[in-house]
């Protein structure tokens, strides 16, 4: 797992090649190559956040699936390239969606935490695509990830997938290059890290407690049923 601080140094380092990429316009590809596999995630000791704090102070809108009442909160810290955040999307998450979020005791909250410049790229495609659809674009890129996740190629694939949502070409290139949503990603990037501890995805706070890595539906369960009995 990186350290705060090694984390951060890189990723500014990948931040200014998708400055440059994006004042040279689309000739970016090259720019936006995963830089390294995200590191795997390990399961460290768990903290704890107040709730409050962890709702509170967001640049981005948090965009929630499930019931605002429901008495578990979860949220994921993930970036669009990490192979394990995809594995959660494609075989636990449609559990955790039926057995927990769409009985209301579950409100699921995934906030971006991008690792590398092509994981900023898939979050702001996925919020230029508007509130309604911007999860159903997180959910697609999970589940198309390994197609897109190719260097050199990247922002053709994107591009042909976001087509298929409504996204015109047009708006897939303004999307990229603006500056006020990139940086209000990143945003949300380091207040994870300076506030919350975040280094590695995915990352998770259930009702505030953190846990790291990929987890199951098992294991969740055994974080989430005890919160619904008090």
């Amino acid at each position: 797992m990186r350290s705060p601080n090694t984390a951060k140094t890189a990723l500014r380092s990948h931040r200014g090649l998708f400055e440059m990429a994006a004042a040279a316009g689309l000739t970016i590809a090259g720019f936006l190559l995963v830089l390294g596999e995200p590191p795997v995630p390990v399961l460290a000791q768990s903290a704890s956040v107040p709730v409050n704090e962890l709702m509170a102070g967001e640049a981005l809108p948090d965009l929630a699936i499930g019931s605002s009442d429901a008495p578990v909160t979860i949220i994921e810290y993930a970036s669009m390239t990490c192979g394990h955040c995809a594995g959660f999307y494609d075989t636990t998450f449609p559990e955790l969606k039926s057995k927990y979020i769409d009985t209301g005791k579950v409100r699921f909250i995934l906030r971006e935490y991008p690792l590398d410049p092509l994981a900023a790229a898939g979050f702001m495609l996925a919020r230029c695509s508007g509130d309604d659809k911007r999860n159903a674009v997180v959910d697609l890129l999970f589940a198309q990830q390994k197609y897109w996740l190719v260097p050199d190629k990247a922002l053709e694939v994107l591009a042909n997938l976001l087509k298929q949502t409504g996204m015109s070409q047009g708006r897939f290139e303004a999307c990229l290059k603006d500056n006020d949503l990139r940086d209000k990603v990143y945003k949300v990037h380091d207040r994870a890290t300076d506030k919350f501890g975040v280094t590695a995805t995915p990352t998770f706070f259930i009702n505030g407690k953190k846990e790291n890595g990929e987890m199951p539906l098992d294991a969740l369960a055994k974080l989430i049923d005890p919160l619904l009995k008090g």
